[in-house]
Formats: structure tokens, sequence, C-alpha cells
């Protein structure tokens, strides 16, 4: 069966939330922070990233995204369809949680990139919290217009993303009691049994 890796504190929980939903044939092998740039893990991801994916026949596919709408295609059958109404949005979605939100993230955890001085790192952080204000502001905003259950209104995939983000929140100055919706949505997918198992699968444990 593929396997994949994960990696305590990473938006790798998305993928393993959905092999939980799925009840997917999928092996989650949770790697200790730190080996994802030891050789073994090169061999697979030489980007030295997680998530990634592992098939029996040692092909890889890695970013969170693609992983997802693979599961989806794969085991999701109706329900996951991507020609359906709530799979063309849930690729939208998943495209802005992935490509802009995440992405601003690395103000945050590798401000050193962008800046060099003490400075000027102060502020690239200052910045990235402006843009992740925007972007909080935003989701809130999308989930409570589609009810505050879940992020389109039907549970799909982008709930586990979305998830993601709001542990993240707590990385960084911004409260997620700015954002209630946001909150409460946190609590509703702490009680769902599928993230539960895949918080302990990944020995993480719930914010509350």
């Amino acid at each position: 069966m593929p396997t994949l890796y994960t990696m305590p504190g990473t938006c790798s929980l998305s993928p393993n939330i959905a092999v939980a939903w799925l009840d997917a044939p999928v092996e989650i092998l949770n790697i200790p922070y730190g080996d994802q740039k030891k050789e073994y893990y090169l061999a697979i991801n030489p980007r030295g990233q997680v998530p990634a994916l592992r098939f029996e026949d040692g092909d890889v596919l890695t970013e969170a995204t693609a992983i997802l709408a693979w599961l989806g295609a794969t085991y999701g059958k109706e329900s996951y369809a991507p020609s359906s109404r709530l799979g063309r949005k849930e690729a939208e979605a998943l495209a802005y949680m992935s490509s802009e939100v995440h992405a601003a993230y690395g103000g945050h955890f590798n401000t050193q990139k962008f800046a060099e001085s003490a400075g000027a790192q102060e502020e690239v952080k200052r910045k990235t919290y402006e843009k992740l204000v925007g972007h909080y502001e935003r989701l809130n905003g999308v989930l409570s217009g589609n009810g505050g259950k879940w992020y389109l209104g039907q549970r799909s995939f982008a709930d586990t993303f979305l998830y993601v983000l709001t542990r993240w929140i707590e990385k960084t100055p911004l409260s997620i009691g700015d954002y209630p919706p946001l909150k409460a949505f946190r609590v509703h997918m702490e009680a769902d049994e599928g993230v539960k198992q895949a918080l302990a699968r990944q020995a993480m444990e719930p914010i509350g």
C-alpha cells in the first residue's frame, strides 16, 4: 500500500485527515522533526519536505493538494468528483490556501530567508502578519457565509487544510479569538473522529 510521510506540526496533517475520512488503505509514517533533511528521506523527496506519498512501485507524489486530489479521485467516489460544483470549489479553495496563505507563512517560519539584519527581519514579520490578517479575514468570511460548519457548506478536503491554518495562527501574534467562526470551526473539527485519529498518528494534540 502507499505510504504517506508526515511530520508533527506540518501541513501533512491535511492529507492525513483525508486518509482517515476516506478510510483509505494508506500507511502513515510520521517522521521526527529534522529527519526530513536526512539522507533516507531525501532519497524519497530531495526537497526535504513533507508530505510525500510513496507508492509501491517507488513513484513519489509530493505537495499536499496533489496528494488530496489523488486521494479523492482514487477513494472518494462520487462525493469527491472533481467535475461537481463542490469539487471545483474545493480545488479553488485548496489552491488559495496552499499557494497564498501557506506561502505567506514563509515570512514567519523562515524569516531569515527574506532578510539578514534583525531590523529587516522585524519588518518582514510585520508585513507578514499584516498579510495574514487579510487572509484570515477572508477565510473567516467564506466560512461564515457558508454556514460556519464546513468551509464550503459541505465537508470537503478544504476543511482539512483550513484546520491546519487555524492551528498555525497560534504560532503568530494574531489571535483566533478575533475570528469567532474560525475558532468554532477548530473546535468542531477537533471533535471529529477522523481528525482525532490523524492527530494521534502525527503525535499532535488538539488545541481546544
